[in-house]
């Protein structure tokens, strides 16, 4: 009975740092695979989330900025014509 035990011990042993070894194998092969994927996309042409939402807050003044001279050159013309 007590060869039994010492026996499971040792399989609980092992299959214990078997899984803890096959953790860190698929966290480092996730790592490995996350690494290509932003080098591949980094070799392309896109754009991080940061740089696209500044250029929309920009464009979004811009079309601000222009809708407000169009007014102002429309009540000019309006006095001008007046």
């Amino acid at each position: 009975m007590q060869a039994d035990n010492k026996i499971f011990d040792d399989l609980v042993k092992f299959m214990n740092g078997a899984a803890g070894t096959l953790a860190g194998v698929g966290r480092e092969a996730e790592a490995g695979a996350r690494a290509r994927a932003k080098e591949w996309i980094g070799g392309l042409d896109f754009v991080s989330r940061d740089e696209f939402e500044a250029v929309k807050a920009m464009a979004a003044a811009a079309r601000d900025d222009a809708d407000a001279l169009r007014a102002r050159l429309d009540a000019l013309e309006a006095k001008a014509a007046g």
